[in-house]
């Protein structure tokens, strides 16, 4: 079995150590690095199959980081951040983190999202078939992996496709946050809602889909999310 990669980007000495030690215990190959460039540069050395970064970094800011780390291809990233505001953390998702823990964090909860991530990840890639989904003018290709709107190809990273695809496969069907959490991320926490309110904006944002008139995801306020049957109303 080949190892995973993962890059943890972390200027704190004690916890980049810290977190270096616990994933290393669990299997992983690891690498520090405790700034922005050094992170970059990393990653486009080992190409890993996650990155655990802080979201305050010096020499360069962690959103920044993210939004360079994703320029060439989709790696994913877990945030780790003491801040609490939502708009951090919404922010962190806009440029391509999947998930975040919260300072101070357990190293149980950090291996329970790391190994969540990679499962998900090899789910992803060992999906090599499976039916097209087709809902109204939105064709979701779970074979290739890709989303046509029309004849326009939206670009989704691979977990807002999870999501995406989820909820198309069962139209009309109520999911909960705490079911797609399950679904999806392969487990939940007390603050899951927010982490999946954020994807599904993100996906409605690039299909076009204004939340106050859906065409496609529909919100069942104080439940979840419900993909649109065919011509079915708000």
């Amino acid at each position: 079995m080949t190892l995973k990669n993962i890059i943890v980007v972390e200027d704190e000495a004690a916890i980049a150590e810290a977190v270096r030690a616990r994933l290393s215990s669990e299997g992983y190959r690891v690498r520090v690095a405790h700034d922005g460039p050094e992170a970059i540069l990393a990653v486009d050395d080992d190409r890993p199959d996650l990155v655990v970064r802080d979201l305050m970094l010096p020499g360069m800011d962690g959103l920044e980081v993210c939004r360079e780390i994703q320029r060439k291809e989709w790696i994913p990233v877990l945030m780790l951040t003491a801040r609490t505001e939502e708009a951090d953390k919404v922010a962190g998702f806009a440029v391509g983190a999947d998930d975040y823990l919260t300072k101070p964090f357990s190293m149980r909860e950090l291996t329970a999202r790391v190994r969540a991530i990679i499962r998900r990840m090899e789910r992803i890639q060992d999906m090599t078939s499976g039916d097209s989904v087709v809902r109204l003018d939105l064709t979701v290709d779970a074979a290739r992996r890709r989303v046509l709107r029309g004849i326009d190809e939206v670009p989704l990273t691979p977990l807002e496709f999870e999501i995406l695809l989820t909820l198309a496969r069962s139209p009309g069907v109520v999911m909960s946050r705490d079911q797609l959490m399950d679904r999806v991320w392969g487990y939940r926490d007390y603050a899951g809602g927010r982490v999946v309110d954020s994807h599904v904006a993100r996906i409605r944002r690039k299909l076009g889909d204004e939340a106050a008139e859906p065409k496609y995801i529909r919100t069942v306020h104080g439940v979840g999310y419900a993909f649109k049957e065919d011509g079915a109303g708000r």
